[in-house]
């Protein structure tokens, strides 16, 4: 089990798009955490993937009204964002050590802590996949479900370790510039969104570019630095201990990478969805194409959608025996491993 320690306080509770924020201190500075919805429920947490925040890597998702009433009538939905990644923070002191990936893994832990939450959901996008995924190896009892985006489980190839140091360099030195802001829309989107000399940016991309003007330039180069340095878990990913829900896109960079990690999950309760034509925030990109595996993902934990609720509002997040033919691809219509739920093994 890792090591949560550390001083927690809240500094600040404000509104912030609906949703109340709060300032977690920890030693390697705030982390802001967003909360939407109503605490009696169980927890779903949130973690973006690098230059995003919450309303930049989720509000695709959230907006969408099937899966919104998927996720705000099951959960209390808690979005952490990267340390200074959140809407109009400041800049990080230099005094502040650059974290790494264990150090953010444990910050989600005093997060926890602070909130009294027990066992919790977690959902993530690439950086942020890797950084939950992490937390769920080192505090397996306190993650019943993990929902990863275009993830990453392997250190950097040399390939992306030297991009990824090309980019912190110039974000080092020129900031937040027109050419980092399209090298990061690259690692998000697809295409056939971003647009050419004869197809405009969609709306999403264009949303993307604006939210990024708004991060603090160094904020992002810390946590790239952060990612950069990360340490293989593959060997790791067997000692997880709860069912996992794998999304990406087939126009990823980190398409591979996404595959190599679904091919070391324990199959029994893991699942991959390859979502066409779209690059690794399928958030944004393509949320729609969420819904369907999530639902029967989550009814695997006695949750369901409003429309199918019969009795009681929803259920603990304990895992129940559900037919394994409920999750086939047929049904789902996507391309999909079916999940078994350990219940469902036993019997």
């Amino acid at each position: 089990m890792g090591d949560s320690s550390g001083s927690v306080s809240i500094d600040v509770e404000k509104l912030s798009f609906g949703g109340k924020e709060h300032l977690v201190k920890t030693r390697f500075g705030e982390v802001s955490v967003t909360v939407f919805g109503d605490k009696e429920k169980p927890a779903l947490i949130t973690y973006p993937d690098v230059a995003l925040n919450y309303v930049s890597c989720f509000q695709g998702l959230f907006s969408c009204p099937e899966a919104a009433s998927v996720l705000l009538h099951s959960f209390c939905v808690y979005h952490i964002s990267p340390p200074g990644h959140e809407t109009g923070a400041g800049l990080i002191s230099s005094d502040i050590p650059v974290p790494s990936v264990d150090d953010l893994a444990n910050q989600i832990a005093i997060v926890l802590d602070f909130f009294r939450l027990g066992s919790v959901m977690c959902l993530g996008v690439t950086a942020g996949a890797y950084i939950l995924t992490l937390f769920a190896i080192k505090y397996r009892e306190r993650v019943i479900g993990l929902i990863l985006v275009s993830p990453l489980c392997k250190a950097p190839s040399w390939t992306e370790w030297l991009y990824n140091k090309v980019i912190s360099n110039l974000i080092y030195f020129y900031g937040m510039c027109g050419l980092i802001k399209e090298r990061l829309l690259q690692r998000y989107f697809s295409k056939e969104v971003r647009g050419n000399a004869q197809i405009p940016e969609s709306d999403t991309v264009q949303g993307c570019r604006n939210l990024l003007d708004e991060r603090q330039a160094m904020n992002v180069w810390r946590f790239l630095q952060s990612i950069n340095r990360r340490h293989d878990i593959t060997e790791d990913l067997q000692q997880l201990q709860c069912r996992t829900l794998v999304f990406v896109g087939e126009n990823s960079p980190f398409h591979v990478d996404a595959l190599h990690m679904a091919s070391k999950l324990d199959r029994r309760y893991s699942a991959l969805v390859e979502v066409h034509a779209c690059g690794s925030l399928v958030t944004e990109e393509q949320p729609h194409a969420m819904l369907i595996p999530m639902e029967y993902f989550f009814m695997g934990y006695g949750l369901y959608r409003p429309s199918q609720l019969t009795g009681s509002p929803c259920s603990p997040l304990s895992p129940c025996c559900i037919s394994p033919e409920l999750l086939s691809p047929e049904s789902m219509g996507v391309k999909l491993k079916p999940i078994k739920t350990r219940a469902s093994q036993e019997v």
